[in-house]
């Protein structure tokens, strides 16, 4: 049988630039998976228990404006959105390298009068990098440290703590009485500056007649 001829140079390139750009976007695709499955383990409940639940990961959240407040830990890895509302957002990146990474073990606390209290655990999977605490009590000083689980083989890495004291609520009533009485004035001051334009443009100009014809 005749030999096929070689594939052009030409061809060959863009077999290769197709692989190339195909493979980091099935590895994103498989690393990025649409839920977080975690567990929230009450006080006194063993290790592993509490009923399994799914959320989905909020990507692409920034904190930013005076609605929400950032508090990073002393490494930055774990960082802790706290938000007007008094809702919490935890946020983590992937540990470096990730190689038989099984999950994260959220843990928190918050100081008392005398002693520091604990707060639920949260038990979330390899895939999650963030986390919703829904209702946190303003003024009261709170401490979340995220503890990487690995397999036998390999050692955890020193837990990320963050620590950080989300606004009392009669802050929070202030401030968003504030910024609509901000808002308000802001727009009565437009109005007024348009209805001052009007009038010098039509009212105290002087007006300007046809010449009549004899």
């Amino acid at each position: 049988m005749p030999s096929l001829p070689p594939p052009p140079p030409l061809l060959l390139l863009l077999l290769i630039l197709l692989l190339l750009r195909v493979a980091p976007a099935a590895e994103e695709a498989e690393e990025e998976e649409p839920w977080c499955p975690y567990k929230v383990r009450g006080e006194g409940e063993e290790e592993g228990g509490g009923r399994l639940c799914f959320r989905s990961p909020a990507r692409g959240f920034q904190c930013s404006g005076r609605w929400c407040r950032s508090h990073r830990s002393a490494g930055g890895a774990l960082v802790a959105n706290v938000l007007l509302n008094g809702s919490v957002l935890v946020q983590w990146g992937a540990p470096r390298p990730s190689a038989g990474l099984r999950g994260f073990a959220l843990n928190c606390s918050w100081d008392g009068t005398y002693t520091r209290f604990p707060c639920e655990s949260v038990e979330l999977g390899a895939a999650c990098r963030d986390f919703l605490l829904p209702e946190a009590h303003g003024g009261v000083r709170y401490r979340l440290c995220l503890q990487p689980r690995f397999g036998p083989r390999r050692p955890a890495p020193p837990a990320q703590c963050v620590e950080f004291r989300p606004q009392p609520p009669a802050m929070r009533d202030i401030v968003v009485a504030m910024t609509a009485v901000g808002g308000s004035i802001c727009l009565m001051l437009v109005f007024i500056c348009l209805l001052v334009a009007y009038i010098t443009e039509n009212l105290m100009s002087p007006a300007t007649a046809a010449p009549r014809r004899a």
